[in-house]
């Protein structure tokens, strides 16, 4: 029964906002007096006649809160708050119950019930409570977004991007970040793979561990197993001391291997028993270590292909793709592309003492139409040889895209060679001004900064040494 205390005009000045109310209770009369009054609350009830119905609608329907009564037939109200514990459901529970029984009082709060009340219900108390419960729950909902927020923020600092594309890659982080699921990472080059690895191991329980990266593609066949498993002093000449290998310097951390596809066939098989087994066996040593570690994997190719021609194996990808994480190439988040262009302009102009000019709006639309098939590092590069060449301008209308090597006049078309034949053009304030001067410029603007050492230069170019002499030869700078 209910006893009323309330006027109908205070309870249609009641909130009008939707919340579903669940009434589970296995008295008919109560239960159709409880939807009544939730009705007339302004928000919309959802019935269930025992506790594993009210599980049922649980599994199906989202509820805002539950009316749960105690003594139900099937499963009662403490079975029901148990399998809301167990699934980790943060929903407001009012435990309901027609006896004044103070030891199940305090096991109802126990088990996590926001309100107990007794019937005869006071339908002034139940507005009251329900109110404040959705109130509290809508808050309590609001503060962990806010930290979800917050938390997203700080681990992917490095990852620039408000594009569905990246968000959504974001979002599918955070859900593996705190499991122990091995993840693998697919993307093009220069996409980020590895920002997003460390930003999955500061999310996760092991943070506090060491963060291991491995270019897989840079270990020769001879040093793989010295280099991953490690080796005892004199197992070989020129091991004058023990050495760790990255599997034991990943203790309670995260393995990073990078470009995995790039892994040698005759280690792969190491590699899967170390994942499988969690122990390793350094060269030269009878004994077995166990090693607690986290493998995140990276690579751009197809494993496919790689798998039919065996150059990879099988077993070793599925226990690589626990979970697999795909990292969009540049071109699916062309609106991106401002925002990165801006920041790496902003940081590079910042680290090298230059004055930071305006990007126009053709230089933009320049940006966003062309294809990056180098992908974030190549947009790097581009903006770090860009602002060399426009030091003294304050705004930067054309973008030397793509590196030297793929320059073209028609964006987004690579040009049928490596090196052009005939110099491509490039509009700006001043006219029509040639690429090879814009690169020749770049160039010795780039030697003067770092004082004529080489090495820097061509670091700061985003080429090798090589490129660098012959791109000095070609333009008589030697």
């Amino acid at each position: 029964m209910l006893k009323s205390h309330i006027h109908s005009e205070d309870i249609l000045t009641a909130s009008k906002e939707q919340y579903r109310v669940l009434v589970a209770d296995d008295e008919k009369t109560s239960r159709i007096m409880l939807v009544h009054y939730i009705k007339k609350m302004g928000y919309e009830p959802v019935e269930a006649v025992d506790g594993e119905e009210c599980i049922d609608i649980l599994t199906r329907e989202p509820v805002d809160i539950i009316l749960l009564d105690i003594h139900m037939p099937r499963k009662d109200g403490f079975d029901v708050m148990t399998w809301l514990n167990e699934h980790d459901y943060k929903i407001p529970v009012i435990m309901v119950t027609a006896s004044h029984d103070i030891p199940k009082t305090v096991k109802c709060i126990k088990m996590g019930a926001y309100e107990y009340l007794t019937k005869p219900l006071d339908t002034e108390r139940l507005q009251i409570v329900v109110r404040n419960a959705l109130s509290e729950s809508a808050l309590h909902g609001r503060v962990q977004q806010l930290k979800k927020e917050l938390k997203t923020k700080e681990l992917f600092h490095n990852i620039i991007g408000k594009s569905h594309a990246i968000r959504k890659t974001m979002e599918q982080a955070m859900q593996v970040m705190d499991t122990e699921l091995n993840v693998l990472i697919l993307g093009e080059s220069g996409t980020g793979k590895e920002l997003f690895a460390q930003a999955i191991h500061e999310g996760s329980t092991r943070k506090n561990g060491p963060f291991v990266s491995v270019n897989c593609a840079a270990i020769s066949h001879e040093l793989a197993e010295s280099l991953l498993f490690g080796h005892i002093k004199g197992s070989f000449t020129g091991a004058n001391n023990d050495h760790a290998g990255f599997f034991e310097q990943a203790h309670h951390g995260t393995l990073f291997l990078d470009e995995i596809g790039d892994m040698n066939a005759d280690i792969q098989a190491k590699v899967l028993r170390a994942i499988q087994e969690k122990k390793i066996r350094r060269v030269g040593e009878k004994k077995e270590r166990s090693v607690d570690f986290r493998v995140i994997s990276a690579t751009n190719m197809n494993f496919d292909e790689a798998i039919r021609s065996n150059s990879f194996r099988e077993d070793l990808y599925y226990r690589l793709e626990e979970f697999p994480l795909f990292i969009p190439p540049l071109r699916q988040r062309a609106e991106d592309i401002p925002l990165l262009a801006r920041y790496f302009l902003e940081q590079f102009c910042s680290t090298n003492n230059l004055k930071t000019p305006a990007i126009s709006e053709e230089a933009l639309n320049e940006l966003t139409s062309y294809s990056w098939p180098g992908n974030v590092r190549e947009l790097k590069n581009a903006i770090q040889r860009t602002a060399i060449s426009n030091r003294n301008r304050q705004e930067i209308t054309a973008i030397l895209h793509a590196g030297s090597h793929r320059q073209s006049k028609e964006l987004g078309k690579a040009p049928e060679s490596p090196l052009q034949t005939e110099p491509a053009v490039t509009s700006s304030q001043d006219g029509i001004i040639p690429l090879d001067e814009i690169e020749r410029n770049a160039i010795t603007e780039a030697y003067r900064i770092c004082e004529g050492n080489p090495t820097k230069t061509a670091r700061l170019l985003g080429i090798g040494r090589a490129t660098l002499y012959r791109k000095l030869k070609k333009f008589g700078l030697n």
